[in-house]
């Protein structure tokens, strides 16, 4: 195609609703009511960019202090694909995200690596889909999450993410359809899960715990008000044997996989603990 005038710019509040349609379309079957918390992570983060004023990509770069960022929704309408736009506004939120530390979740790391060869593969995180067939029993240390101070939540949030994100998970736990539980071990939070409402059925992130039978317990108790024959989804670090062991015991499948990159080096997390990952957008 003819290449007209292209240019980039911040997404405003109502293109980030236009951001989750993009990720309908390509197949991401984003939450219905992400994008308020996406917002609330990095107002600045969201990236468009416009051919002759019309949008044709989309990137988000997320920073997380000044230390970390994460990048996702890279999208370019199929008909601007091969052109250097979508490389254009990649540059574009490298450079927002400056000397921090990146990550991202990509399904063709040999692409990322052939355009970036800073970005270097980390590990594998899969997608695995259960359709609800059965019930559990849930145990009685199960908590509402709105039931604990957000500065709890907050310094659990913390010690398992590693980065500061509290303004996100005051949103993300109070969005419509969304249940989100925590576990206390004495007096301490020692789990929390969040489930949402997506596009097609629900997903579980995160969830995050101290061992696999907090996070078994956790699972049961967010998808206890599923439907039976509705879709859930988790997604799980590879590394975490025995987070790939519950979506095994609960008869989940692999639906797809991504390559967790980054560009400077690999963060000391304490991946034990993610039996969820929050999301494939912010990482």
């Amino acid at each position: 195609m003819n290449k007209g005038n292209f240019t980039i710019r911040r997404m405003n509040r109502n293109e980030i609703d236009m951001a989750i349609d993009w990720a309908e379309t390509e197949g991401w079957n984003p939450g219905r009511h992400d994008a308020e918390c996406f917002c609330a992570a990095d107002p600045n983060g969201f990236l468009l960019g416009l051919l002759d004023n019309v949008p044709v990509a989309m990137v988000s770069a997320v920073a997380y202090g000044q230390a970390y960022g994460f990048m996702g929704f890279y999208i370019v309408k199929p008909q601007c694909r091969n052109t250097g736009y979508g490389l254009q506004l990649w540059e574009t939120g490298l450079e927002y995200l400056g000397s921090r530390n990146i990550g991202l979740d990509s399904v063709r790391p040999d692409l990322v690596s052939y355009k970036k060869p800073e970005f270097k593969p980390a590990y594998t995180n899969f997608r695995f889909k259960w359709v609800k067939d059965k019930q559990f029993n849930t145990v009685p240390e199960i908590i509402s999450l709105t039931d604990i101070p957000c500065s709890t939540l907050a310094e659990y949030d913390h010690e398992v993410f590693t980065f500061n994100r509290e303004d996100f998970l005051k949103c993300w736990i109070s969005r419509p359809n969304t249940v989100a539980l925590g576990i206390i071990n004495g007096d301490k939070l020692s789990a929390y899960g969040v489930i949402r409402e997506c596009r097609e059925g629900f997903k579980v992130g995160p969830l995050f715990a101290d061992n696999k039978d907090f996070a078994r317990h956790l699972f049961n108790a967010l998808t206890r008000n599923v439907e039976i024959g509705a879709s859930v989804y988790l997604d799980t670090p590879q590394v975490n044997t025995d987070a790939v062991r519950l979506a095994e015991d609960y008869g989940m499948t692999e639906v797809f996989r991504t390559t967790r990159m980054y560009n400077r080096k690999k963060p000391t997390l304490p991946l034990h603990k993610w039996f969820g990952v929050t999301s494939f957008e912010l990482g």
